[in-house]
């Protein structure tokens, strides 16, 4: 069972598929064919990104929502210009990793010139926006698993 804010992530033996499992849900995440992988998941890269959209929507959701502005909908699109396979192939000797997202936001509804504007500021303050901005420790532990056959394994 799942600890309260844990994600849990399993890759086997061969290739790239992950198992990803959070809040009782669980997902696929994997490389593209053209890097070896399956397709049969967005690419980690893609699943950030889609965090960070999803964040800003949904907060821009929550502030139009508690002041009753006339909010529609919320259509966040967005681009970087990563490729994650090769970023892993050159992760050991490089530093590697999103440096840009580009952000289109896109508000449906008869707000005022003031709320589309205020509404675009709160965009800014979302809290995935801010811990990409502000950035994270990883604080990173290994543990020995038994395999079927009893020796230990490498983690």
């Amino acid at each position: 069972m799942a600890l309260a804010n844990e994600v849990v992530v399993r890759v086997g033996a061969s290739g790239f598929r992950a198992e990803a499992s959070a809040d009782g849900h669980t997902f696929v995440v994997d490389e593209p064919t053209h890097a070896g992988g399956g397709g049969e998941g967005p690419t980690p890269y893609a699943l950030l990104v889609a965090a960070l959209g999803s964040c800003v929507a949904m907060t821009l959701r929550m502030y139009a929502d508690r002041r009753d502005w006339p909010l529609e909908a919320v259509r966040v699109r967005l681009r970087h210009g990563r490729e994650h396979g090769k970023d892993c192939e050159d992760c050991e000797t490089q530093r590697v990793g999103i440096d840009r997202i580009e952000r289109v936001i896109e508000l449906s509804g008869a707000l005022s010139a003031e709320q589309r504007a205020e509404l675009l500021r709160v965009a800014d303050r979302c809290p995935v926006g801010q811990t990409l901005t502000h950035g994270v420790r990883i604080l990173s532990a290994t543990v020995a698993r038994r395999t079927e056959g009893g020796s230990p394994t490498a983690d």
